[in-house]
């Protein structure tokens, strides 16, 4: 984690605050963070900064006592001024984890990325990598990052469990479900539950899941991604309630769960309660950055609100990214009609009637192959 800087300040320094020394005002701020005193270490550091600004160390061990008061974006900030003074693996570290806790990610995974081979002895780090790339849908990238790893330590169940989501949300159920039969093997539990619920969701089995999931909350409700999938799967089976009431539980104890806020929006959307959808689906585009789903849910959020051009713009953009996004093009035709631009909704309404009849043309040989 962040190592304290224990320096010596020479003996000809400016007194600070009219009556301690740098080098006192340093040493009661590390006394304070030791003993948790963190509200009284923040002070001391910063009255020790304000002389002296440049000293790289005593900015990180700020920014560790911002962090263990919660105030991560303040150390954010100060990790940041720390490693424009000097690189520094471990605080690059800290900085990804004040990241993490900040929900951003994406941010987070560049800071981990950027430390390269000076992940490979932290095992923790190597965790919170992978459960990064899991948050933001890299599930190959956990594959690849997780698999040496458990060939070295096949008793690790963290790492056993986190690389067995990763296998089963990418679609490789078979070799999910040998870790699966690992983690099972020391006795029925929510981790293991869980991922049996999600391998059967993947198979579109949302009865087997919804049993698998609801074991899998009454055993640990506090287990993350639980509820979420949980509430998936009442949705496969048709409880909108239900899986509204599971979404709740889930954000309860993630706010940043994507598909609990992707799904929250999308119920709030149905209901025409256009308001309380948009911060719901604004969160989960914050945790996954240029996720189509979330971005096709806000613009359908914008069109039934009336702001066309930022429904134009924002179809326009996903519809080039993706263009075989049938209900992108669908909703494009419908702002294009709004707009009077009968030649451009034609257009879309037509792209779409192709991508239907290729997707109805195609059903016949998924069902083959299921």
């Amino acid at each position: 984690m962040f190592r304290l800087a224990v320096l010596v300040i020479g003996a000809g320094v400016l007194y600070a605050q009219a009556t301690l020394s740098p080098q006192e005002l340093l040493k009661q701020a590390i006394a304070s963070h030791q003993a948790g005193k963190l509200d009284d270490a923040v002070r001391g550091y910063r009255a020790f900064l304000a002389i002296y600004p440049d000293v790289v160390q005593v900015r990180s061990n700020l920014g560790a006592a911002l962090s263990a008061l919660g105030q991560y974006q303040e150390a954010i900030l100060e990790y940041k001024r720390a490693l424009r003074a000097a690189p520094n693996p471990q605080i690059t570290l800290n900085l990804a984890r004040a990241y993490y806790k900040e929900a951003q990610y994406p941010a987070a995974i560049e800071q981990l990325e950027s430390v390269g081979s000076a992940l490979a002895g932290d095992l923790q780090a190597v965790q919170l990598l992978a459960d990064c790339y899991l948050r933001t849908g890299e599930n190959k990238k956990v594959i690849d990052l997780l698999k040496p790893l458990r060939r070295g330590d096949p008793d690790n169940l963290a790492i056993a469990y986190m690389l067995g989501t990763a296998l089963v949300r990418d679609g490789q159920s078979g070799e999910g479900q040998l870790v699966i039969e690992q983690i099972l093997k020391r006795g029925d539990s929510a981790e293991a539950r869980l991922l049996m619920g999600t391998t059967k969701f993947g198979v579109n089995d949302f009865s087997g899941a919804r049993a698998d999931l609801q074991r899998a909350v009454e055993l640990n409700p506090s287990l993350p991604d639980a509820h979420a999938y949980y509430g998936l799967s009442l949705l496969g089976t048709g409880d909108q309630e239900g899986a509204r009431k599971a979404f709740q539980q889930e954000l309860e104890i993630d706010p940043n769960n994507f598909d609990a806020n992707l799904r929250l929006g999308f119920l709030l959307r149905q209901d025409q309660d256009y308001q309380a959808a948009m911060p719901y689906l604004t969160r989960a585009l914050d945790v996954r950055p240029g996720d189509f789903g979330a971005r096709f849910q806000i613009a359908s959020v914008e069109v039934a609100l009336g702001q066309t051009e930022k429904a134009q713009a924002d179809l326009e953009s996903l519809v080039k990214e993706s263009p075989n996004f049938t209900e992108a093009h669908v909703t494009l035709a419908t702002v294009y009609y709004r707009e009077k631009r009968k030649a451009d909704g034609d257009r879309e309404r037509a792209t779409a009637e192709r991508l239907r009849a290729a997707e109805q043309a195609a059903e016949p040989a998924q069902k083959a192959a299921q």
